[in-house]
């Protein structure tokens, strides 16, 4: 609970408007998208400018106070619940594109801007944002920033990272820095902007982002190929690959997936399949139709059952929105949904996708398995209830194993949730004592109060990896 000298300081710099402590309205910032996991924090502020966010932070860096920046709440990894308690930090007020640059082509970005609204303005200047979180349509771009987001274009287009070249920053001692620019080249000094892209709010609050700009393609398609084997859809995606072809999207859903989606949208999409590729292809016409025909091959000569390229545009979107909507459709399943984002190198697609199934089958769980394949990046997704204790302990072992199978085939723990809380006890795994003790000494220099989204990728207890038995 906030002392009454801490909250008349902040509503001073706020307004009492900006600022609420009852209970009530605190319960909707005490959770995040993350599955079985809520703490209340102690009060939610809505500052409405860097100066504002800068008077806030320094307040809380005095009195020590938690502070978790938080934008539409679809973090996955428990990163935007307040852990801790302390302060939530929202955007509302700070959700303008304050400029289109068609020269260089940039956008320059408030942190509460919502990830579409921005994709729709830079299109109807004939520009194009690529990042597409599945949640875009209602995330911002101070989490996908935060979360280094990723998407369903990841593998032709990158990720946030790519695409952030300046931030305006606030420091956990309310100093505010500016890093980057509107530049094609910029080697002064270390790339504060790249080591802020993905922080998870642990290092500083961004409250400006200068984001690059592509023209926007000429011409797209969409393909989807049929498989009723698993492992041969799963291996089309390293020889599509091999074939010197990048997609724009390339995506995998097996069968329990698939079935759950039509349910949902119902689209007409196929059912009766052990899997299906959903490709997407851009750039110019006669580039697009030349790989697809490509990619054809590959897929009918790794024995996909049928491929088919969307009649119309309208069509093809319909497709796209169908595999954005997997989670969703998926949560309906079970009262708790475990979805997450082992990621490994294309070229071992094949063998995670056989692993997942094997690790499901071992703890007698029902896994469904989509993701971006294209680029390694799998959401094995177990529907389960909370409530049920010794499922949840398999379900906890189960992808325990996912990760171990993940990091043993040269891959990571996450690709692009974010590690939050959730993954922490795992982070060591995958970077090792020094890797983390490096980044602890980043976090001490710049927040030696731990003030900033505390309790967050550095678990207090790191979990013993065991080995596994194959």
């Amino acid at each position: 609970m906030l002392s009454n000298q801490v909250k008349e300081k902040i509503i001073s710099i706020v307004t009492k408007e900006n600022f609420f402590d009852s209970k009530t309205e605190l319960l909707s910032y005490s959770y995040d998208s993350t599955p079985n996991m809520q703490s209340m924090p102690d009060a939610v502020v809505s500052p409405r400018n860097t100066k504002e966010i800068s008077e806030v932070v320094k307040v809380c860096n005095d009195f020590k106070i938690p502070l978790v920046p938080r934008g539409s709440g679809t973090n996955l990894c428990g990163g935007t619940c307040p852990t801790e308690g302390g302060i939530v930090l929202l955007f509302k007020h700070m959700n303008q594109i304050l400029e289109i640059d068609e020269e260089n082509l940039t956008a320059t970005v408030q942190p509460g801007v919502v990830t579409v609204e921005l994709a729709k303005a830079v299109e109807a200047k004939g520009l194009f944002y690529p990042p597409d979180p599945g949640s875009m349509s209602i995330s911002m771009i101070g989490g996908n920033i935060n979360e280094n987001s990723g998407g369903l274009r990841g593998l032709k287009y990158g990720v946030t990272r790519d695409y952030v070249i300046a931030l305006e920053i606030v420091l956990a001692n309310g100093d505010i820095i500016r890093t980057g620019g509107k530049l094609a080249k910029d080697v002064a000094g270390y790339d504060l902007t790249r080591l802020f892209v993905g922080s998870e709010g642990t290092l500083g609050v961004i409250t400006e982002a200068t984001l690059k700009l592509l023209p926007i393609p000429d011409t797209k398609k969409t393909m989807l190929a049929l498989y009723q084997d698993l492992e041969a859809a799963a291996r089309s995606v390293s020889k599509i690959i091999a074939n010197k072809i990048i997609p724009t999207t390339l995506e995998f859903l097996d069968q329990p997936t698939l079935r759950v989606v039509e349910d949902y949208v119902k689209i007409g999409l196929p059912t009766d399949v052990q899997a299906v590729l959903l490709i997407e292809q851009d750039g110019p016409a006669e580039v697009v139709n030349r790989d697809l025909k490509k990619i054809e091959e590959v897929c009918k000569h790794e024995n996909a059952v049928s491929v088919q390229i969307a009649a119309t545009p309208e069509e093809a979107e319909a497709l796209s929105m169908a595999r954005r909507t997997a989670l969703s459709a998926l949560a309906r399943l079970k009262p708790t949904t475990i979805l997450e984002d082992a990621t490994v190198p294309r070229s071992e697609v094949a063998n995670m996708v056989k692993a997942i199934n094997e690790i499901a089958k071992k703890y007698n769980l029902h896994i469904c398995t989509f993701g971006h394949a294209g680029d390694g990046n799998l959401h094995p997704t177990c529907p389960t209830d909370a409530r049920n204790h010794d499922e949840m302990e398999r379900v906890e072992l189960a992808f325990a194993e996912i990760f171990d199978r993940a990091i043993e085939l040269g891959g990571t723990i996450t690709g692009e949730h974010g590690v939050g809380v959730m993954k922490a006890p795992y982070l060591e795994w995958k970077l090792g004592k020094e890797g983390i003790d490096a980044m602890k000494a980043i976090k001490q220099g710049l927040d030696p109060n731990n003030i900033m989204n505390p309790g967050k990728v550095f678990a207090k207890d790191s979990r013993k990896r065991v080995v596994l038995s194959r």
